[in-house]
């Protein structure tokens, strides 16, 4: 069996109505898709992490017509949504094209920052032919850029198969010059340097590996 990690980025389309209607404001973000189903009646069923004013995104949820009903839970600013709604976007035609091909996908589906605008990451498990066809069909306005193809690896404990090629890269550099240290031999701008890449971008992926890393621990 085969695993690829991708990364998909759009042009003026809506990926997901309910990340569109968060995106419009400034104190919340969805983080990732945890998991989306059809139900019936053209209802779907979500769970969405989301990050930012819980009590602000009660307040877009009840507003919006594509919200028919919600809960929201957490606290400290990050919480998981869960939604019963009329549409899932192209995140269902997504779902639907990797039914059609029979590849499974490996939840949830993150969002990351790519410069000024984000993409989804997604992991899906099936056939090579079976995959490069899926990605040959992907609908108008989507692109795919590939993280990593391989044999799967069903043990989520291995950093290989939590973090994508360029996290690896960043963390095994990081361990490497004494970033977790106590005290700290190197700084998010000595690391930036030596990956070529902006220091932001660095505070941003350290971030998101120790969250997977915690996340991997716990779970």
């Amino acid at each position: 069996m085969r695993s690829a990690t991708v990364v998909l980025t759009w042009d003026d389309v809506q990926v997901h109505p309910i990340d569109d209607l968060f995106a419009r404001d400034d104190d919340l973000t969805v983080e990732a898709i945890r998991y989306v189903s059809p139900v019936h009646e053209g209802m779907y069923v979500e769970l969405l992490e989301l990050r930012g004013n819980l009590e602000r995104a009660r307040t877009l949820l009840e507003a919006s017509p594509d919200a028919v009903e919600f809960d929201v839970v957490g606290s400290d600013g990050r919480g998981v949504v869960y939604l019963q709604c009329r549409t899932a976007g192209l995140v269902d035609e997504l779902l639907s094209l990797l039914h059609e091909h029979e590849l499974v996908l490996d939840w949830p589906m993150q969002y990351i920052d790519i410069g000024d605008s984000r993409g989804l990451q997604l992991t899906v498990l099936g056939t090579d032919g079976a995959i490069r066809t899926a990605a040959s069909e992907l609908p108008d306005g989507i692109h795919l850029r590939l993280e990593r193809l391989g044999e799967y690896r069903p043990s989520a404990g291995r950093l290989s198969s939590m973090l994508t090629d360029r996290q690896l890269e960043l963390f095994e550099l990081a361990v490497q010059e004494g970033y977790y240290e106590v005290p700290r031999e190197t700084t998010h701008r000595e690391l930036a340097g030596a990956l070529g890449i902006a220091t932001g971008t660095v505070s941003e992926h350290l971030q998101r590996i120790e969250a997977k890393l915690v996340s991997g621990y716990l779970g």
